[in-house]
């Protein structure tokens, strides 16, 4: 097959690819921890929070011997909260084996890590021959050869993977990677890209047929559902009640506020209708605000915490906004 995409995108990269503070180092923990945030995180988020990390815990012997709550309170605001539990779980991984694995296996290995994630650690850190496969990627090879094969079936994975992987080049695969993923986000962007200016315009197919705007093909996505919530912030003496949330719902580990009205206690309406989005949900909360002078029983698995101590708990977006509201 044909290099000249490779050398084009290498070259394209060595000029306009971003400049972020990961990329200045092939220590595989930072590395590892830039690739976790930013999974379903924005650059333009993520660093911030990378940074955050990287301040309070500057290598992996720190992170594994944090307290989840730890982990989770810096993790606030970035959602899907089993990245920072599979964080942590990977970190103590890696302290129990005394060393950072080095391998595709042994990255594959750790907690949280899948396909993509391991040969972006393991190309850019260690220079392993593994191509990645992700939105970007799917979007520029889709369009530059033409295939019409749905992104997201197993089929496309496939097919999309033994192509990137056949495009590596042997001296600079995690080069190669990141100008894949710095391409399709600033040149072969999903809407409008910018295909007058592009490096590549003279061998795209899609571009060719006029077929830009429909590649590449995307499964059916699943229905966003609508579930309503109501959040209680319970005020007893200076003191509030919380839960944490268990296992198999939203927000694994976080703490939140009463979610029912207690019997006898008089709750006033602080906000209606607080809309809440999430990926394939989206929430409606009714926001409350219950004093009372006598402390009532606890529905199971509430506690009582002084409301001083409220940012030492990990806690959701929506409990947030709620007590934004108190303000």
């Amino acid at each position: 097959m044909s290099t000249q995409i490779t050398e084009t995108l290498l070259t394209w990269y060595d000029r306009y690819g971003r400049d972020l503070p990961w990329r200045r180092t092939r220590n595989p923990y930072a590395i590892w921890l830039s690739e976790i945030i930013l999974q379903q995180t924005r650059i333009a988020q993520g660093q911030a929070y990378w940074e955050r990390f990287m301040k309070h815990f500057p290598n992996v012997e720190t992170l594994a011997a944090a307290s989840e709550d730890e982990v989770l309170r810096l993790w606030e605001g970035l959602g899907y909260y089993s990245r920072a539990r599979n964080l942590h779980a990977a970190a103590q991984q890696i302290v129990t084996q005394g060393t950072f694995p080095v391998t595709l296996e042994g990255i594959r290995a750790l907690k949280g890590i899948g396909d993509y994630t391991a040969a972006a650690i393991g190309s850019i850190a260690f220079g392993i021959p593994a191509a990645v496969v992700d939105g970007n990627v799917y979007r520029v090879l889709a369009r530059y050869y033409g295939i019409s094969t749905p992104v997201g079936s197993t089929a496309a994975k496939k097919e999309f993977t033994a192509l990137a992987q056949s495009l590596l080049p042997a001296g600079r695969p995690g080069d190669f990677n990141q100008a894949m993923m710095d391409f399709g986000a600033i040149q072969c962007t999903p809407a409008n890209p910018a295909c007058l200016t592009c490096p590549l315009a003279s061998g795209c197919q899609a571009l060719r047929e006029g077929r830009v705007e429909s590649l590449p093909v995307k499964q059916r996505t699943t229905a966003i559902q609508t579930r309503k919530v109501d959040y209680i912030y319970l005020r007893c003496k200076g003191r509030t009640a919380i839960r944490r949330r268990g296992a198999g719902d939203i927000w694994q580990g976080l703490w939140e506020p009463l979610t029912e009205l207690l019997p006898g206690v008089e709750a006033k309406l602080l906000r209606q209708g607080v809309r809440h989005q999430l990926t394939h949900r989206t929430l409606i909360a009714d926001f409350y605000l219950a004093e009372t002078h006598q402390a009532p029983a606890l529905p199971d698995g509430y506690v009582w915490i002084q409301e001083a101590e409220l940012d030492r708990y990990a806690k959701p977006r929506l409990f947030e906004l709620l007590l934004q509201s108190l303000d």
